[in-house]
């Protein structure tokens, strides 16, 4: 039994937990009745904008992702709000000039963002240099991300290294990025051991994903070994794909004498808040995954599975989906075990098809070969953590020479371009915008106006079902019935 210590959690709801259950598609207007609850709560911080978030706002949702920033800081305004990035490609997939990075840190304080947390999905640090020492300009916390994964290369010395190099950029602390839930208990309480015997006073975070099943009882392993702090999910957006449940993981650290400084009342608010919004807009809740051993060879995320399902239906496939998911931790050992983690999750199943549907017409493995793969064996997207193969190699590249540099030191500087472009009243994060997404998605984006925050959830239940009531275009009146008086009120 251990009293007397402190854990903090942060809150992935706003982000990561609709990301993981509803396709990232929960509006700014459905944040709304939330946002006062979960500011009040205690939380360390609360996650609100990451990669898919800021694609799906301007591609999905049509809601300007800086607007989307301004308008959750005025509604949160006690607990710091976080801006999460993958390190040098920010919200993409591919690489963006240092010139673009540094001005996106800027843009992500003016726009009321405290918090950073970027990662590198090859754990390359260089590619965390620009990300970290401009948001730190900025005045903004960072906590950088080291993706954990399950290899033979990824050992406990692995990620002590990894955890020494960014360290020494000036980070406000760590968190372990368990993407597809392959913490096991065992591992948590030698990694964490590890990392926190050089980071001395440094906090260290866990975030990790419950498609194991694993990760709730994983998460209070890590804090019995040191851990401080922990990213979880209002209860009906946890557990699946998603993250542990706030409320579960709050009661379990207290019965075990740690001290969590959290207002569960303010968080059941929000759980039926939720509740709410996923019965209106036939939205899922998160179920509790059953543990999967093949989970562990091709460490695909649930989410991604079902997506390649239905593609692989699209082409007389289907049968075919436990060949590829088996062909897909083969390909990742042959290209040196590339962490499953966008976009190499991608890389990989992409190629597994391909080498499937190969070796089913007689062909060898390999023989067709994306772009995105030949750069990445190159070494175009950053060091890669194992070896491969140099006949292999050859195959693949071609004989290209290896990439070396910095991946951002190869892209050349893009602001004067787009400002020019745009014209010279054009905002900074207009031009971040045009510089992200083609001019398609940019001007669908600005023609789509500001974003409503309006939803109908209000200060109580009767004011909801008002407003529910009054937004049906087939309803011109009802009654309203309160004891013995009855009042029929036109809409």
């Amino acid at each position: 039994m251990t009293s007397n210590k402190t854990v903090r959690l942060i809150d992935v709801t706003l982000r990561d937990a609709h990301q993981c259950l509803w396709a990232t598609r929960m509006t700014t207007a459905m944040m709304r009745s939330m946002a006062p609850a979960l500011d009040r709560a205690g939380f360390e911080a609360i996650d609100l904008v990451g990669g898919a978030v800021f694609d799906v706002c301007v591609r999905y949702l049509r809601e300007d992702p800086w607007e989307r920033m301004r308008i959750l800081s005025e509604w949160i305004t006690k607990t710091p709000l976080i801006i999460h990035t993958r390190g040098q490609s920010l919200f993409t997939f591919e690489f963006f000039p240092d010139d673009v990075v540094a001005l996106s840190a800027e843009r992500f304080a003016a726009n009321g963002m405290r918090y950073h947390t970027p990662y590198d999905a090859l754990n390359d640090i260089r590619n965390l240099e620009i990300p970290i020492t401009e948001a730190k300009r900025h005045g903004l916390t960072v906590v950088p991300g080291i993706v954990f994964t399950e290899s033979p290369v990824h050992t406990d010395d692995y990620y002590v290294e990894k955890t020494k190099q960014v360290i020494a950029l000036g980070v406000d602390g760590v968190f372990i990025k368990d993407p597809s839930g392959l913490l096991r208990p065992e591992r948590a309480t030698s990694l964490v051991k590890r990392m926190k015997a050089v980071m001395g006073d440094m906090p260290l975070q866990l975030h990790s994903h419950c498609l194991s099943g694993l990760a709730p009882y994983t998460a209070l392993c890590a804090v019995k070994n040191g851990v401080e702090v922990v990213h979880s999910a209002t209860a009906p957006l946890a557990n699946g794909a998603s993250h542990p449940s706030t409320q579960a993981l709050a009661n379990n650290l207290r019965r075990m004498g740690y001290d969590v400084d959290l207002d569960l009342n303010r968080i059941d608010e929000v759980s039926e808040i939720l509740k709410f919004i996923a019965a209106k807009e036939d939205k899922p809740l998160g179920e509790i995954a059953e543990y999967d051993a093949f989970h562990f060879h091709h460490q695909v995320a649930g989410g991604m599975i079902s997506n390649l399902e239905y593609q692989l239906s699209t082409v007389g496939l289907a049968d075919r989906l436990d060949d590829i998911l088996q062909e897909a931790g083969n390909v990742r050992a042959d290209l040196g075990y590339p962490i499953v983690v966008s976009p190499f999750a991608q890389y990989i199943i992409t190629q597994s098809v391909l080498n499937v549907v190969a070796m089913d017409n007689g062909k060898e493995r390999f023989s067709n070969v994306p772009d995105e793969v030949r750069l990445y064996v190159r070494g175009g997207y950053g060091e890669i953590a194992g070896k491969i193969d140099p006949n292999l190699y050859d195959r693949i590249t071609k004989g290209a020479e290896p990439i070396t540099q910095r991946p951002g030191e190869l892209v050349l500087p893009a602001l004067e371009k787009a400002r020019n472009r745009l014209g010279v009243n054009a905002t900074d994060d207009d031009v971040l915008l045009s510089i992200f997404y083609d001019k398609k998605e940019f001007d669908a984006l600005k023609e789509s106006g500001p974003i409503d925050t309006s939803y109908p959830i209000m200060e109580t239940p009767l004011k909801t079902l008002i407003k529910g009531i009054t937004s049906q275009k087939d309803i011109t009146s009802f009654h309203f019935i309160e004891r013995k008086n009855s009042q029929e009120i036109p809409k």
